[in-house]
């Protein structure tokens, strides 16, 4: 992708988010995403499919982040101070979500948010695998591993919700820790 694309993308993923901020997410119409994007309509559609797939991708550029962090790629913040390399990943997350990146908050609040967080969901499931099934670490005798990697992620994004139900007076390392309270068991099992 040229400086150019990049550039109109990020417009775009702008503009969307900023419409997030103000309206639910069935309330936005491709057009309000253009107008504030100051973008043609061929433009939009070149990028993004639907405006489904525009937020798969947005849930996709976060995930897509922490999981090359959990990967080991160098990114500059604040990930190599997360905590054991076990908990980083979901604390990393966590502090994303803290700090409202893409208005993402407003996406898991919204009162038709099934879409996102059946995207959530499926990249908590890639970084799940990552962080503990490709080192291992659910390897548990009475259940598949498939069943596991739900059940975590499941547990994360009820996780999530609790925080956000408690205004988040929580900070992100005592979600951290409450989540791995209740997954460790799980994983010794």
């Amino acid at each position: 992708m040229d400086r150019r694309q990049k550039k109109t993308r990020e417009a775009i993923f702008k503009a969307f988010t900023e419409l997030l901020a103000e309206k639910n997410y069935n309330q936005i119409a491709v057009q309000d995403i253009i107008d504030a994007a100051d973008i043609g309509r061929t433009t939009f559609y070149a990028h993004f499919e639907t405006k489904d797939y525009l937020l798969k991708d947005l849930c996709e550029e976060l995930f897509g982040h922490i999981i090359d962090t959990a990967m080991g790629l160098p990114h500059g913040h604040y990930h190599y101070s997360c905590g054991t390399e076990t908990d980083s990943v979901f604390l990393h997350l966590l502090r994303h979500l803290q700090e409202n990146d893409r208005n993402i908050l407003e996406l898991l609040a919204c009162q038709n948010n099934e879409i996102f967080l059946r995207y959530f969901k499926s990249n908590l499931k890639k970084l799940i695998m990552i962080q503990y099934a490709d080192k291992g670490l659910l390897q548990n005798s009475k259940l598949p591993q498939d069943y596991l990697v739900n059940h975590i992620s499941s547990s994360f994004v009820e996780t999530v919700e609790w925080w956000l139900s408690h205004k988040m007076q929580q900070t992100p390392e005592q979600m951290t820790e409450y989540f791995l309270s209740v997954i460790e068991p799980i994983l010794r099992s």
